[in-house]
């Protein structure tokens, strides 16, 4: 009898490494290809302006969720309805989306991918700090890598005579916007299904976009048709296959290994464009990349005296933010 319990608590133990080892693949496939998506974002607007580029990748995604919403519902079951409820968080999300999305494809136009993917990526610490003005505490941890980003963001972003270039202004409040989606995301998703709540903010964002795009664009048929492979990598790769691959990995995800591998997003986002744009930092440029990558790891697996909420984790919470 000790023998049989012995032996299926170790079966138990084992199946659950092996989950938590396939979470982490799948997530660190997620970060590659969120990672490599902002090349394909830059690529896209050799032909279309962004806005047009972030309303058909969103339109896009949100058809490739439409059969997620009704393979994972189960046979019989009733689906949750679509309340008020629903409606304003989603919509309040796509509001946000809309908005982190379009300052990272309009700061892309001034910056380099290797900038936008580390300075988005300092959402991670932002949220925190944020969470400050909803009357939460943050530690030690959440303070040092902040004072380590901004050091690294200094040395990345701030050339000869203090200048910054306008994208990475515009990279840094997109990481705000971030930051203020992270949350609305953990408020919302607690109290109504995350997938439909996907759904809805991916449309919002795509006919916001769709209509930025109507009244400042330039609209050719010609130049969308040029531009696919980057919206088909943007939309159906980056927003459709790499959001679902996050849900399902972070049904398994160990908190701590979901940070730092999430965090990589930003180290693919460099490679990427040293492969694909050529792109390359001088000495101090990678330096500081080092400096932001260490801050964000820092701030989120820093011990805590008090345990967080688990809607609270930052990389948890993220949809699409950065990708």
């Amino acid at each position: 009898m000790l023998y049989g319990t012995v032996y299926g608590f170790s079966v138990r133990v084992r199946s659950v490494k092996r989950q938590a080892l396939r979470a982490d693949l799948l997530m660190l496939i997620t970060a590659m290809i969120w990672g490599s998506a902002f090349v394909a974002q830059r690529m896209g607007m050799d032909h279309i302006g962004p806005y047009l580029y972030s309303g058909l990748r969103f339109v896009l995604g949100s058809l490739v969720l439409l059969p997620l919403l009704l393979l994972r519902r189960p046979a019989g079951s009733a689906p949750q309805p679509l309340n008020r409820g629903l409606w304003l968080g989603g919509g309040l999300m796509g509001l946000a989306l809309a908005l982190g999305i379009n300052l990272q494809q309009v700061g892309l136009l001034f910056t380099s991918v290797t900038n936008s993917g580390f300075i988005t990526g300092l959402y991670v610490i932002i949220v925190p700090l944020l969470g400050l003005l909803l009357g939460q505490r943050t530690g030690l941890g959440t303070w040092l890598g902040a004072s380590l980003a901004v050091v690294g963001m200094f040395l990345l972003s701030v050339g000869e005579n203090f200048h910054v270039a306008s994208g990475d202004w515009l990279q840094l409040a997109g990481a705000f916007v971030w930051g203020a989606h992270v949350l609305l995301v953990s408020f919302f998703a607690s109290r109504y299904d995350p997938i439909r709540l996907s759904a809805i903010q991916f449309a919002v964002c795509a006919v916001i976009s769709l209509l930025l795009a109507v009244v400042f664009e330039d609209i050719q048929w010609a130049a969308i048709r040029e531009a696919a492979p980057a919206i088909i990598y943007g939309g159906l790769i980056s927003v459709g296959i790499g959001y679902t691959l996050q849900v399902i990995a972070q049904k398994d995800a160990i908190a701590s290994h979901a940070a730092i591998i999430l965090s990589l997003e930003a180290v693919f986002a460099a490679i990427a464009g040293a492969l694909f744009l050529s792109e390359s930092l001088q000495a101090r440029g990678y330096l500081g990349c080092t400096l932001m990558l260490i801050g964000m790891l820092v701030a989120q697996l820093w011990p805590r005296r008090v345990q967080a909420p688990e809607a609270d984790a930052t990389p948890a919470a993220r949809t699409t933010p950065g990708s």
